[in-house]
């Protein structure tokens, strides 16, 4: 989810590479100094990382399923144990404070990793069962040929936390539904090869998708990890040895920290046989094609610096797509704080915060929906710009959009949440559609439209054709019993080419909800790979997906615990780490009754 530039770069914004490039960061100092596996400085012991993994890459083919259960039994332990130490640790170098809401942020990250490393284990189980794992529901059929698999909700603990929201994965057109299901859970089918040593790049944003990168790639792909940290955040790895620990001793993983010079020394190694990287665009090109201008050419040649296979999870210019309606006074203020979140969420330093939000030029709420969500966004503390850059960025947004409406007051090292109202959708080199903001800025843009449906497949267009990136995108509608605009929804859903798609639900739940693959939609070249290929997360195991769909109600109610500035935000996310480790009763009525305290 890195992300500081695109094609074409803003004037002056700089690109930073996640292992490539280091930046010193100021921060509090970790909680404890980190274990020798982490504390890897020089070549000798970067190559020793390697050698450890490769040389246990047969001990993790012979590795049984039961005894991966067991090492994800483990891990969620450990990481149970971690908690405390990792969330402190985020929030010192986050600059957030002890006891607010934003403090939630943090632990829900937590209770990712524990759910991912959970379902796996209940997928692992049903392939000792099944020889596969088993879906929630029976195999659709869907436009276009597509085979859909329902994927979410699973469990009754499912259906009580989300009540009303489903999801699904949606399988590339031309397969049937008797190719998806023998080609699931494929690393467990066939024959099981030497496994291959990936090199995983990490993220230096949010703490959970480093560990949930590297547990898809060895429970999913069959593969053992070398997770090279970011400097952003390489105070975390203490803390995911300690979370990852029966891998790290099993010698099926290593965590290092270091460099331009290590990150370079891993991509050429040759015992690495598959690289993953959270980054930009900028990343992979420096990565499979080098730096400067020689990395240039060769990227025009089309000829690639590194042989090995490359996925990446890149950056996007999110859209969330307002669907014309007559909204009462309440849902105007419920929906605009459900988008000031998909900014606010982080700081603003997520790669699925909406960037861009799309209405209805004839829609007479429009105005009434973009003051209540200047209103939501003033209503939040400012939060520190942690990330490198940031700054720079946003000031470059402002210098295209010197009116750009700056909300809310902060001290030193905060930015102001930023709104651009009414950014020209006849502008398509328009920065606030051609490159991410990553910081603390969105954009609204208005289509024309008589109808909802009209303004809907405009929009689709719009997403498709103008905006950057294709990762994640999400819709909001209210009138769905109108058959007009259901049917324009579906359309909308179908055509969208998103890797993940979110009605009336941020889309950051596909991600949440692990169940979902997570990635660009398929089909990036090498030469324009904007966000990127390959998925992640997908505990159901399903081969090569399309994209993800998650459909929630116009609203929850109560209002969801991760809703920015929600008062039991930390409490109620805390609940949840444990409710995730062990769904029981117990569990589910302590994580209820977090989120209900008066």
């Amino acid at each position: 989810m890195v992300r500081l530039s695109s094609t074409p770069p803003l004037q002056g914004a700089l690109t930073y590479n996640p292992g490539i490039v280091s930046f010193t960061i100021a921060r509090g100092a970790p909680a404890s100094a980190p274990p020798s596996a982490t504390a890897v400085v020089d070549k000798e012991g970067l190559g020793e990382a390697v050698a450890t993994v490769a040389g246990n890459r047969e001990r993790w083919a012979n590795t049984s399923v039961g005894e991966r259960i067991g090492l994800l039994e483990r891990v969620i332990a450990d990481t149970l144990a971690a908690a405390p130490d990792w969330v402190a640790d985020a929030c010192r170098a986050k600059g957030i404070a002890p006891g607010t809401p934003a403090v939630g942020e943090e632990w829900h990250h937590l209770a990712i990793v524990v759910r991912n490393a959970r379902l796996l284990c209940e997928s692992l189980r049903d392939i000792v069962r099944d020889g596969h794992p088993k879906l929630p529901g029976p195999l659709a059929s869907g436009p276009g040929g597509r085979v859909v698999a329902p994927v979410f909700p699973a469990s009754v603990y499912d259906r009580m936390l989300f009540a009303g929201t489903r999801a699904e994965v949606w399988m590339p057109p031309g397969r049937t539904a008797a190719e998806v299901t023998s080609e699931q859970a494929w690393a467990y089918r066939e024959a099981r090869a030497e496994p291959v040593v990936e090199l995983v790049l990490g993220a230096g944003n949010v703490s959970s998708i480093a560990p949930r990168d590297l547990l898809y790639s060895m429970f999913v792909e069959n593969r053992v990890v070398v997770l090279k940290c970011n400097p952003v955040n390489d105070y975390l790895a203490p803390h995911w040895e300690r979370s990852l620990r029966a891998l790290v001793e099993g010698g099926f993983l290593r965590i290092v920290r270091g460099d331009a010079a290590a990150g370079a020394y891993f991509v050429g190694h040759p015992e690495v046989g598959h690289i993953h990287m959270t980054g930009s665009d900028k990343t992979f090109e420096a990565v499979v094609f080098g730096a400067g201008p020689d990395g240039v050419a060769r990227k025009a040649r089309g000829e690639r610096l590194v042989e090995v296979p490359v996925t990446v999870e890149g950056g996007n210019v999110s859209p969330v797509v307002i669907v014309p309606g007559r909204w009462s006074s309440s849902d105007l203020r419920y929906q605009a704080a459900h988008v000031a979140t998909m900014l606010a969420n982080n700081a603003g330093f997520n790669c699925l915060a909406t960037r861009v939000v799309i209405t209805s030029a004839a829609w007479p709420q429009r105005e009434a929906f973009l003051d209540a969500l200047e209103h939501a966004l003033a209503s939040l503390p400012l939060r520190q710009a942690y990330y490198p850059r940031a700054a720079d960025i946003h000031a470059a947004f402002l210098e295209r959009h010197p009116d750009a409406r700056r909300l809310g007051k902060g001290g030193e090292g905060t930015l102001p949440w930023t709104l651009v109202r009414g950014a020209d959708s006849r502008d398509p080199e328009d920065p606030c559609f051609t490159t991410e903001a990553f910081c603390s800025l969105m954009a609204e843009t208005a289509l024309p439209g008589t109808s909802a449906s009209e303004f809907l497949d405009r929009a689709v267009a719009f997403c498709n054709d103008t905006l950057w990136g294709t990762l994640c995108a999400s819709l909001i509608v209210k009138q769905q019993r109108d058959a007009e605009i259901a049917a324009a929804v579906k359309r909308a859903v179908r055509d969208l080419r998103y890797g993940s798609v979110g009605v009336n639900a941020w889309v950051a739940l596909a991600y949440v909800l692990n169940a979902c693959s997570w990635g660009a939609y398929p089909g990036h070249p090498d030469s324009d790979i904007q966000s990127g290929r390959g998925t992640v997360a997908n505990t159901f195991m399903l081969r090569d997906p399309e994209k993800s769909v998650v459909h929630g109600p116009f609203r929850y109610r109560p209002r969801p615990a991760w809703f920015s500035g929600h008062k039991n935000s930390e409490r109620t996310l805390r609940a949840l780490v444990h409710l995730e480790a062990n769904p029981s009763p117990v569990t589910l009525t302590r994580t209820f009754a977090a989120a209900l305290r008066p």
